[in-house]
C-alpha cells in the first residue's frame, strides 16, 4: 500500500472534489477515506464530493430486461466484461470481496471463431485457451455494477452528486473566497486592473492564497470550493475541463490515444432457440469467442459466466476499436444494423434462431492505445493549484490502472 508517513502535511479536514464516478474516482476516494483513517486524527478526514454526470457509478456497466412471463432477465456486461488482479497491492485490496464471493474467478474456455462465408460454409471455431484460477479474469456477481454498489457503500465521508456537468475550469469569472480576510480584499481590489487583464486567460476560480478552487456546472451554478481537484474523466473530457485553465501539464493530456467501442447486446427467449454456434452441444464448447472479422472483436455468453445461470440466454458482442473509431458518429441505428448482419454471419443464425432483443450502446472513450515501447504516463499534477488529472488512460487502460493511478493521487495528496 502507498507511504502515508507524510499526511501531517494535509490540510485540517480538506475539501476535495473528484470529477467522474467511474471506478477511478471510487477507487480515489476509497484510498483517500483508508488513507486519513491511518492517521489516526479526525481533523484529517477528507470532505470528499463526487461529481459524475450520469445516474449511476462505475465502469463496470451492467443492462437487463425482464420477461414478463417467466420473470427472468437478459443481462449484459455492456463496459468492461472482466479485470485482471496481476500486482500483490491490488489483489490484497480485492481480497475482501473475493472472501464474499462478489468478486469471482471467471474460468472462461476461448476460442476463435471465423464467420460464416458466402457460400453457406458454417461458422468455423477452434479451440484457443481456458482462462485459469492463477492468471484469473475476475467478475462480479450478480452484476459487474454489483462491486461498484459496494465501494459506494463503504464511503463515509463522500458524497456524489448525480446527474451533474462540472463546468471547464476556465468558463466562470475569478471570484473571491468569502474566507479571505478583508486585508486581501482590499489588495485584490487595488490591484483590480491587473485582476481584469488575468482574468482574461484564467478566468476559473482558482483562489491564489488558499489554494482553493471554485467549481461550476454547467448552468453556471456553485458546487462549492475546493482544497483538491481531481479530475477522473476520460482524456477527451479532460481537455475540455482543462482547457485554458492553466493546467501546468495541459499539453499532456492527449498524449495517450483513446478509441471508442460499439456493444451488441442480444438475447433469446430459450436455449432451445438459440443458434447452433452457441448451444452446449456444439464441441468445442465455449464461453468467449475471439472473432476473424473487420467489425467485430469478441463474443461474450452471458448464462454461462459463475452465478448467471439463472438468465435467460444472453450475448454481450464486442466490436472492433478500430472500426467503433472510424463510425464513432454515425447514425446509432445504422450501427447496430452493421453489428446485426456481421453477428448474424458470425452465429450462423437463421429465421428460427435469430434474437427477440437486441440493443447497442456507443462508447466514445473505451480503449487506451498502449505502446509497449512508451512509459506509462502517470497522474498529471499541477501543486501549484493543487489539481489532479488521473485515469485508467494515464496507465494500460484497464480496471487494475484505475487502482494504480488512484495510489498514485492519494501519495500526491498527502505529499503536498
Amino acid at each position: 500500500m502507498t507511504d502515508h508517513a507524510s499526511c501531517s502535511t494535509v490540510l485540517s479536514a480538506p475539501k476535495i472534489a473528484i470529477i467522474g464516478g467511474g471506478l477511478t474516482g471510487l477507487l480515489t476516494a476509497t484510498l483517500l477515506e483508508r488513507a486519513s483513517n491511518q492517521t489516526g486524527s479526525s481533523s484529517n478526514t477528507p470532505q470528499i464530493t463526487i461529481f459524475e454526470k450520469s445516474r449511476s457509478v462505475g465502469r463496470l456497466a451492467t443492462r437487463y430486461r425482464s420477461d414478463s412471463e417467466t420473470g427472468k432477465n437478459w443481462q449484459w456486461s455492456f463496459g468492461a466484461q472482466f479485470f485482471t488482479a496481476k500486482t500483490a497491492d491490488f489483489q490484497q485490496f480485492i481480497a475482501p470481496w473475493l472472501d464474499t464471493e462478489l468478486l469471482k474467478p471467471w474460468c472462461a474456455e476461448v476460442v476463435e471463431l471465423t464467420a460464416a462465408d458466402e457460400n453457406g460454409q458454417s461458422p468455423n471455431i477452434q479451440s484457443k485457451e481456458q482462462w485459469d484460477a492463477v492468471h484469473a479474469r475476475y467478475i462480479s456477481t450478480p452484476k459487474m455494477t454489483s462491486w461498484g454498489r459496494e465501494l459506494v457503500a463503504a464511503l463515509k465521508h463522500t458524497t456524489i452528486v448525480f446527474k451533474t456537468r462540472v463546468a471547464p475550469l476556465a468558463q466562470y469569472l475569478h471570484r473571491q473566497n468569502p474566507q479571505q480576510s478583508q486585508h486581501q480584499i482590499q489588495n485584490q481590489t487595488h490591484n483590480q486592473t491587473f485582476n481584469q487583464t488575468f482574468n482574461q486567460t484564467f478566468n476559473q476560480t482558482f483562489n491564489q492564497n488558499s489554494k482553493q478552487t471554485e467549481l461550476f456546472d454547467e448552468t453556471g451554478a456553485s458546487l462549492g470550493w475546493f482544497d483538491w481537484v481531481i479530475c477522473t474523466a476520460p482524456n477527451g473530457q479532460a481537455v475540455e475541463l482543462m482547457a485554458d485553465s492553466g493546467f501546468a501539464q495541459q499539453d499532456k493530456i492527449t498524449k495517450p490515444q483513446m478509441q471508442a467501442c460499439y456493444t451488441l447486446m442480444l438475447g433469446w427467449d430459450d436455449v432451445q432457440k438459440l443458434p447452433e454456434t452457441l448451444k452446449d452441444q456444439l464441441a468445442p464448447q465455449w464461453d468467449v469467442a475471439y472473432l476473424n472479422n473487420a467489425i467485430l472483436d469478441r463474443i461474450f455468453i452471458e448464462h454461462q459466466k459463475p452465478a448467471h445461470g439463472e438468465l435467460l440466454p444472453s450475448v454481450t458482442i464486442h466490436a472492433r476499436n478500430d472500426w467503433s473509431e472510424a463510425h464513432v458518429d454515425d447514425d446509432i441505428e445504422l450501427v447496430t444494423e452493421q453489428l446485426l448482419q456481421a453477428a448474424k454471419q458470425a452465429l450462423n443464425w437463421n429465421e428460427d434462431s435469430a434474437p427477440s432483443q437486441t440493443d447497442c450502446h456507443r462508447w466514445r472513450y473505451a480503449a487506451t492505445i498502449v505502446n509497449k515501447d512508451t512509459e506509462e504516463l502517470g497522474i498529471l499534477i499541477d501543486a501549484t493549484k493543487q489539481w489532479i488529472v488521473s485515469g485508467d488512460w494515464c496507465a494500460k487502460g484497464n480496471i487494475e490502472s484505475c487502482y494504480r493511478m488512484a495510489q498514485q493521487t492519494v501519495k500526491a495528496v498527502m505529499q503536498i
